[in-house]
């Protein structure tokens, strides 16, 4: 039998795959990137694969219920976790509260400001309040949800204590740039993610269509439902909408993507790039990350000769994602930034497995002595844990933090129990399977959808 309580912080190769980001500093010459972080696992993804920064929510104050979150225990080896690989842990408290959600609030944030997260993500003006009060001594961000577009604004924050503004989506380039010029303070944006019909989320269509309250996490996502639009007093003005018999999708925003722009990014002088996302899942956590990472790396290695990549944006689209828009960063959207026909998402891979640890062969007869990858053949074996099924004759593609992605055929996988079978089926099975290069744990398996 194999081991199915392997510690993930106990792998071997983990040493390895730490980044050093000594020299990244929110307020100096380099930007930051910050990553989603719906729960434990996707945390330790997102550092490994590159983000000098992570931002997370607990069980109360945060704006996404339908994340995976964090209990104290998690958020303790979360914070301790990113910090031995010099990385940042943001915590969101965000929601916009009624009285019965103050309740509780003084002794939350004392128990983050012992577990020494960098910062706490905050919106109300009563919570700010509070936490001066109490005599936190954590930095404050402002989130978006504040709904800050101008220098103006950005200046009253920061008198009321706030080190970082976390800019609404709805700003141009030209905007950032003025309010960059005008302040002294750190500045966040977001460079990729789901975008809101509503501004930067601040939404009561889920409170009157589901009676669901998105301003203190509960969204049901309404914007993204199936309606018919009917307006009889406008005659002459037509709305590019394409409908079927189901409807159409008016308010479905395409989603943000500015990987192409990282030059035009930089220069607006801003300090972190916020990648949105802590309900997606470990394969959008680890790919957005990963890509982002090299682009940085990219541009910061030789800015001057810098070019994009197409293979980056081609990544991006193995991920699950409803087409890529702009947002407002060159202008505001126009029909082309939304989705008139589905709601649904799009992706071009399934998300199949995480690598566990890697065997290599020692010499004695294996299934895998036979090619694996297209000339290549097998040198050992990689301990997969399963995610979704798959089959003996699929063609995998393992993808990592520090290697481009590379093709696998299975010519055989074996089960816990050392017999070859046909298919990987159980979720969190472990199996084994052969690979042509040297794997480490946190590997991703994907597969081509068919």
């Amino acid at each position: 039998m194999l081991d199915k309580n392997i510690e993930m912080d106990e792998l071997k190769g983990m040493e390895e795959m730490k980044m050093d980001r000594k020299n990244i500093n929110p307020a100096g010459n380099k930007v930051e990137l910050l990553a989603p972080a719906g729960n434990l696992e996707k945390m330790k993804m997102a550092i490994l694969y590159g983000a000098d920064a992570v931002y997370c929510g607990g069980y109360n104050y945060g704006l996404r219920e339908g994340a995976d979150n964090f209990t104290m225990e998690e958020l303790k080896e979360a914070v301790e976790f990113a910090h031995n690989h010099q990385a940042r842990i943001y915590v969101t408290v965000n929601m916009i509260p009624h009285n019965e959600d103050l309740t509780g609030l003084p002794e939350y944030l004392h128990q983050l400001e012992k577990l020494g997260v960098d910062a706490l993500i905050v919106s109300d003006p009563g919570v700010i309040s509070i936490i001066r009060e109490e005599g936190i001594k954590v930095p404050l961000h402002l989130s978006t949800q504040a709904n800050t577009v101008n220098w103006a604004s950005v200046r009253f924050w920061q008198e009321q204590g706030i080190e970082r503004i976390i800019l609404a989506r709805e700003l141009s380039r030209e905007e950032i740039q003025e309010i960059r010029e005008k302040t002294d303070i750190e500045l966040e944006m977001f460079v990729h993610g789901a975008m809101c019909i509503s501004y930067s989320g601040r939404c009561l269509l889920s409170n009157y269509m589901a009676a669901r309250d998105a301003n203190r996490g509960m969204c049901a996502h309404s914007c993204r439902w199936k309606y018919y639009l009917v307006e009889e007093r406008r005659p002459g003005q037509y709305f590019p909408i394409f409908e079927d018999e189901h409807g159409t999708y008016i308010m479905n925003s395409k989603d943000l993507c500015l990987i192409e722009h990282i030059p035009e990014i930089i220069g607006t002088g801003i300090n972190s790039l916020k990648i949105e996302g802590r309900m997606k899942s470990l394969h959008y956590v680890a790919t957005v990350t990963s890509v982002y990472r090299k682009a940085l790396d990219s541009y910061y290695q030789d800015p001057v000769n810098y070019r994009f990549r197409e293979e980056w944006l081609r990544e991006l689209y193995k991920i699950s994602n409803r087409d890529y828009t702009t947002g407002f960063f060159f202008s505001s959207p126009g029909p082309e930034d939304h989705n008139y026909g589905t709601s649904s998402y799009q992706r071009d891979y399934d998300f199949m497995g995480v690598v566990r640890d890697f065997m290599p062969y020692t010499g004695v007869s294996r299934p895998g002595d036979s090619p694996a990858g297209g000339d290549s053949p097998a040198i050992g074996e990689a301990l997969v844990e399963v995610r979704h099924k798959f089959f003996r004759g699929d063609r995998l593609e393992i993808l990592g933090p520090d290697c481009e992605p590379f093709a696998v055929d299975l010519s055989y996988i074996i089960n816990e129990e050392g017999e070859e079978v046909e298919e990987a089926g159980r979720a969190r099975e472990l199996i084994r399977i052969p690979v042509t290069k040297e794997v480490k744990p946190f590997y991703l398996v994907r597969r081509e959808k068919i």
